[in-house]
């Protein structure tokens, strides 16, 4: 991995950081969101960097920008602050204009509805975006959501923009009932890194820069108890680091309690907590012994543990392994990878053939639906879905053609 610290990071003021838009989809930090500008590879790749979650569960989503012939081309497009803004100006000086901005996801809300505000930031870009756009709970076209028609292509039917510097590759289409799973990863050949939305992570043990802002999620999940204090020591970062990753991967951990409501009551409201910061001492969170383990093993050891999010993998390719499988031999053709670029959680990943490799070997001779410890939530939401009807028993069958 690239030394983080080496990485130029600029961070801007809080003036430039209001997103007017977040009632449309309510995620922390809500109305005010920095950024973290990085240079992942020099003067090829870079990245923009905010928070968002839910109840203080809050991980770092990615808008990716790639250089290309002639200017530069959006990935992932997020929340467009004044300080976002600012700071694709400057690179618009260097490297030339934002020529095109893609949604490479036919289903992430949190990049689709930063997408119009982004495309009238810059007229004169061209949008591309994923086959088979839907929203919930409205399924609005999104030309009813600002997204301009007349400079709109859709990736596939209207082939790939800057084909001579990327190679475009499909995961899905997935029925998921509400609406299809599917993602076009891209392959920029003169970084040699591959760029995706959900497909792959990498977590970092450390918490993210982002996180040095306000480091209240982190200060609120580090604790045992509604009463205790949010203390900011680097142990208890690390400690409500961990526990954000349980939360983001399986929704509820092997690990986690829900205490009585009574519980939860008497331990509110007391001296020093009754703020909005603290959630006024409401914590209806337990802990048991061995959390910190099974946090771990999401992390990796020496390096780099590469992975499918354990969501997407339990909810979404729980009974398509195989198309799961047909994109990693479709990411072993690519000559020259080195790098994988998420839009969330750490980036740049040393990313290889022989990472590709050992990942499909993993999953090829492993066991691909997991129904136990972390992932007993998980799977008993798939089965109760499944069961109901909400999800295809086949969600390759939709889309056989």
């Amino acid at each position: 991995m690239i030394n983080q610290s080496k990485l130029n990071i600029k961070t801007g003021n809080s003036v430039d950081q209001k997103w007017p838009w977040w009632p449309l989809l309510p995620l922390y930090p809500y109305g005010k969101r920095q950024t973290i500008f990085r240079e992942l590879i020099p003067n090829q790749i870079w990245s923009f960097e905010q928070l968002q979650g839910l109840y203080y569960v809050a991980v770092p989503v990615r808008l990716t920008v790639a250089k290309v012939h002639g200017g530069l081309m959006l990935m992932n497009p997020l929340p467009p602050t004044g300080e976002l803004l600012h700071y694709l100006g400057e690179l618009e000086k260097e490297h030339g204009p934002v020529l095109t901005i893609v949604l490479p996801t036919a289903s992430g809300l949190e990049h689709k509805i930063s997408l119009p505000a982004l495309a009238r930031a810059f007229p004169n870009a061209n949008l591309w975006i994923c086959p088979g756009q839907w929203s919930f709970p409205l399924n609005l076209p999104l030309s009813l959501i600002g997204v301009p028609d007349k400079r709109t292509k859709t990736l596939l039917n209207d082939g790939f923009p800057h084909e001579e510097s990327c190679k475009w590759l499909p995961l899905g289409p997935l029925d998921l009932g509400l609406g299809r799973f599917q993602e076009y990863s891209c392959f920029h050949n003169p970084s040699n890194a591959l760029l995706v939305t959900d497909a792959l992570v990498s977590i970092d043990p450390e918490p993210p820069e982002l996180f040095d802002y306000d480091p209240s999620p982190l200060l609120f999940h580090a604790r045992e108890s509604g009463d205790e204090p949010m203390e900011d020591t680097p142990e208890k970062r690390r400690k409500g680091w961990l526990r954000l990753i349980l939360f983001a991967s399986f929704l509820r951990p092997q690990k986690l309690i829900i205490p009585p409501l009574s519980e939860v009551l008497k331990n509110a409201f007391k001296p020093g907590l009754r703020n909005s910061r603290a959630h006024f001492g409401l914590f209806p969170f337990s802990w048991q012994e061995g959390w910190e383990e099974t946090a771990k093993e999401l992390i990796g050891d020496k390096q780099a543990n590469i992975q499918i999010a354990p969501v997407l993998q339990r909810l979404v390719f729980a009974r398509a392994k195989n198309s799961y499988i047909s994109w990693l031999d479709q990411l072993y053709t690519l000559k020259n990878i080195r790098w994988l670029i998420s839009a969330h959680y750490s980036a740049p990943i040393i990313f290889t053939s022989r990472h590709i490799r050992d990942l499909n070997r993993r999953i090829s001779k492993g066991s691909w639906i997991l129904n136990k410890g972390n992932w007993g939530f998980l799977d008993a939401l798939d089965r109760t879905l499944l069961k109901r009807g909400v999800v295809p028993s086949n969600p390759l069958e939709a889309f056989k053609d």
